[in-house]
């Protein structure tokens, strides 16, 4: 990747929201520069005044942290680099809110050991595996729905729908209420896409609400279950009690917010990046096709790397420390830049090449070693791989035939559009 000349790195806001709204190409080239001459830059927050009727006080800005080695540094040390002062937000969020909408990724041990414990039961890999054949009915009978008629919307025929449905079904919600947790995952999710937002509303006041709608479901679903449980998730989250700890009714709300949009997210978006990416590089979309189970182990962690769903995740320094030669001090906050690490030309030779063997691929697409590293990522790898396989099978010509539509966000690298042909197939 070379530097357009007429990138200036103090042009560059990543709070700024029109910064995410620009092309793919042109992010990725303010954060090679980033990298290369300021990989700690530091930026103001985002100034929500303009935006919300809620006010809160303005923060003290935060680093972005965009090289490959500095990302991982933080993850492995959650003591000097925590989580319990906001992971998803980089302002500072009242505590309730805090609980209420991040609830396990914006924790630290022990309360994070305690609460991990207890939710892996339903997301180990025995347990994911166990599940490939609903994803193959799934994704069969999306790619049903569409095959007759050459063409469609990847990311709201296929990629959304797949995700969401999956994840329902592990929850044991009813598919009369998909619409409903869609639509509130893409407010919360987005922050802001004005797409997912009713006309005139108060942003932050619809993430508010998306999220008591969501609970509003859970706690109904979750009383019904105590009464009549059954083999879903729910049911195992609500009575999973390991050495006497269980989860709180908060707890399990908040964690369910997390579970629908950032795993509804990750997939889905990975999904659409990865169709365009198989289009852009023919010959890897060839060797795919020739041994789609050979290839899945490499070519779904470079999907992941190439999309990287997540944006960055927030931490808090809690001690002065020095990184990379730069002074940090107490309260000091720090992003990670997930898709410049895996754009690190410092790591992965030819980073801006799509690679379906690329090995090692130290990817950081599912966030770093840690003990924050991605709780679903084996079910987010088994529903790229399933879909993938069924699509370049039923629909070997598939490829994107328009530009993709970003998702306006600071917080996930979204397709919330994406047009695709192929030949029409008979169901």
């Amino acid at each position: 990747m070379t530097y357009a000349p007429t990138v200036s790195i103090d042009d560059i806001d990543l709070s700024d929201l029109d910064f995410w709204a620009k092309p793919l190409p042109e992010r990725e080239l303010a954060f090679a520069l980033l990298r290369a001459e300021r990989p700690l830059a530091y930026f103001d927050e985002p100034d929500l005044a303009a935006t919300s009727a809620l006010t809160l006080p303005p923060g003290r800005g935060y680093r972005a942290v965009t090289r490959h080695a500095d990302v991982t540094e933080i993850s492995r040390n959650p003591d000097i680099y925590c989580s319990g002062k906001g992971a998803l937000s980089i302002i500072d969020l009242p505590e309730e809110m805090l609980e209420f909408f991040t609830g396990m990724i914006s924790t630290d041990n022990p309360r994070h050991a305690r609460l991990r414990r207890i939710v892996s039961t339903g997301f180990n890999p025995r347990r994911i595996a166990s599940i490939e054949a609903s994803i193959r009915q799934v994704a069969v009978r999306l790619i049903d729905e569409v095959a007759p008629f050459g063409g469609c919307d990847f990311a709201i025929d296929l990629a959304a729908p797949l995700s969401i449905q999956i994840i329902c079904d592990m929850m044991g919600l009813p598919a009369s209420e998909h619409a409903t947790v869609l639509r509130c995952s893409n407010i919360i999710a987005s922050s802001g896409d004005a797409e997912y937002l009713p006309v005139g509303s108060d942003p932050l006041l619809a993430l508010i609400g998306a999220g008591q709608e969501l609970v509003g479901l859970l706690t109904e679903m979750s009383a019904h279950r105590m009464m009549r449980p059954t083999d879903d998730l729910t049911t195992a989250l609500i009575t999973t009690n390991i050495d006497g700890e269980a989860l709180t009714p908060a707890e399990l709300a908040s964690f369910f917010i997390l579970l629908l949009t950032a795993g509804n997210e990750t997939t889905r978006n990975a999904l659409s990046h990865g169709l365009v990416a198989l289009t852009d590089f023919p010959d890897q979309r060839a060797i795919w096709q020739s041994d789609p189970d050979g290839v899945a182990a490499t070519g779904v962690d470079e999907i992941v790397r190439w999309a990287s769903p997540v944006n960055w995740m927030r931490r808090t320094v809690t001690t002065d420390t020095v990184l990379s030669g730069q002074q940090l001090h107490t309260g000091d906050k720090v992003l990670m830049f997930y898709g410049s690490a895996n754009r690190d030309e410092a790591v992965f030779e030819d980073p801006y090449t799509f690679d379906v063997r690329r090995s090692p691929n130290p990817h950081v697409g599912f966030g770093a070693a840690g003990p924050h590293f991605c709780l679903g990522a084996h079910l987010a790898r088994l529903e790229i791989h399933v879909m993938l396989r069924e699509l370049l099978t039923r629909l070997p010509d598939i490829e994107v035939s328009g530009e993709p539509v970003q998702t306006v966000s600071r917080f996930v690298n979204g397709i919330k559009h994406l047009p695709c042909r192929f030949t029409p197939a008979v169901v």
